[in-house]
């Protein structure tokens, strides 16, 4: 395989493809993140994805680019990384005691070609107390990650069920990397 490129700047992306044996380097896409009015979300992080590896293969037309996208959604609306603590609480108590979906979009770009895919993962929250949502926001946890939680942490306690790739809802599905690659 050619010389791979993640394009992200998430570090939690970085730990997974590193974990599964992957070399690659970094490179942060700089590209408008904006949902674009009526776009769907699986559209929306496919198109971002895509975008997103374009970017950067633009530069390197001899790398192989994987590009990412999550977001965690519900019922239609897509709950992106809170603008604040209040935002945060918001969704939050929106996700308590229902079952949203993550999805990951990827793209994979070789030059003039490219492959995507959009992973899909169901999560079942269960009701949250105020003190659960106090604590957790005083950690800061909820601040850099899209829905304001991260199931590798924390929130894991609220969690009893997902249905799809546990690796999805982190950030990276791993095995849909792996087949996008083939």
């Amino acid at each position: 395989m050619n010389q791979l490129i993640l394009a992200s700047s998430s570090p939690r992306r970085r730990e997974l493809l590193a974990k599964a044996g992957f070399t690659f380097e970094v490179r942060a896409a700089d590209i408008d993140e904006s949902l674009h009015a009526g776009e769907q979300p699986k559209d929306y992080v496919q198109r971002l994805a895509l975008e997103k590896a374009q970017a950067i293969a633009a530069s390197n037309p001899n790398a192989v680019v994987l590009g990412a996208d999550t977001t965690v959604v519900l019922e239609g609306e897509v709950l992106g990384k809170p603008a604040d603590h209040a935002d945060a609480a918001r969704m939050l108590r929106l996700l308590s005691g229902r079952t949203h979906q993550v999805y990951t979009g990827l793209a994979v770009v070789r030059g003039a070609e490219h492959r995507i895919h959009v992973e899909t993962t169901d999560v079942v929250f269960r009701d949250l107390t105020d003190e659960e949502l106090t604590t957790y926001l005083a950690s800061g946890d909820a601040m850099d990650k899209a829905g304001a939680y991260g199931i590798q942490g924390y929130a894991a306690r609220w969690i009893p069920r997902i249905e799809g790739d546990y690796f999805n809802v982190v950030g990276l599905p791993l095995s849909a990397v792996v087949r996008l690659l083939g």
